[in-house]
């Protein structure tokens, strides 16, 4: 008894004398402690996986830009059955070759997803808004080419159809979003360029607002969970070990410490006088 005494009492003066290294030996303790509760939270919960880029990615990621009317898109153009990439001739002329030497398939979903357009001057019902990323825009991919068509219904709601052509490897491999009916297809497209800078007042600009949806996104599976658990309580574990350690060897440094201060002192008592 008298030893956890002497322990907790040296334990108790290093850390009044050292506190960087109580301060450190806290964080540890702190984060420990954080890794236990969160591997006992995600038992009972479902949580998204985040090695997957779902849907919700790819929303969040287009809604981030404006889309902004070009020179050319001062009236409403006919939708054709494939929406045409926004792009110069030269970068057309490079993709055809590319597309020619090695092929990829293409997908063209026609989906109810999540997003709603807003735009200071107002918006245009039953028109289409018709643009062209890359997959690195989108967080998918890297230099793929994405057509883009946000359907503007006359109806007020909080989804909107979107029509997207991309190829099929890229395309997120989560639950689909709920299918448009054909009805809701617009018949005019308006041409826009996607921007996550300012533009020009002149120019008529369209924001995108997007609505996470727990229905789009892909959950862990239970053995996923049980491989995430085990490694937060090994890595929590670990911690653990490291602050006892480092708590025996504080207490123990300071009572040797301690203990030669003393012997010292005793020393110097001993000694005799020179000249008495």
């Amino acid at each position: 008894m008298m030893s956890y005494c002497q322990t907790v009492t040296n334990l108790r003066n290093y850390i009044s004398h050292n506190p960087p290294g109580a301060t450190f030996v806290l964080c540890l303790l702190t984060l420990a402690i954080s890794l236990i509760y969160l591997s006992s939270y995600s038992y009972p919960h479902n949580l998204p996986n985040p090695d997957i880029k779902d849907w919700n990615n790819l929303l969040s990621s287009l809604s981030e830009f404006d889309l902004c009317g070009t020179v050319n898109s001062s009236s409403p153009v006919q939708l054709s059955s494939t929406p045409v990439p926004l792009m110069d001739q030269e970068n057309d002329k490079i993709t055809s070759v590319n597309l020619t030497k090695s092929p990829r398939p293409v997908t063209v979903l026609h989906r109810r997803v999540p997003l709603t357009v807003s735009s200071e001057g107002g918006l245009l019902k039953n028109t289409g808004l018709l643009t062209s990323l890359t997959a690195s825009q989108l967080r998918l991919g890297d230099k793929e080419i994405v057509n883009l068509t946000l359907h503007i219904l006359s109806d007020i709601s909080n989804y909107s159809c979107l029509t997207i052509s991309a190829p099929t490897d890229i395309l997120p491999k989560s639950p689909l979003p709920p299918e448009c009916p054909a009805s809701e297809k617009t018949k005019s497209t308006i041409s826009v360029e996607a921007s996550n800078q300012p533009q020009m007042s002149s120019q008529t600009c369209y924001s995108l607002h997007f609505e996470k949806d727990p229905t789009l996104a892909v959950m862990l599976t239970l053995e996923e969970k049980d491989v995430a658990v085990r490694h937060l309580l090994e890595v929590s574990l670990c911690l653990l070990s490291i602050c006892i350690l480092l708590c025996l060897a504080a207490s123990f440094t300071h009572s040797n410490r301690h203990h030669n201060s003393y012997q010292n002192g005793l020393n110097l008592q001993n000694e005799p006088l020179i000249g008495s």
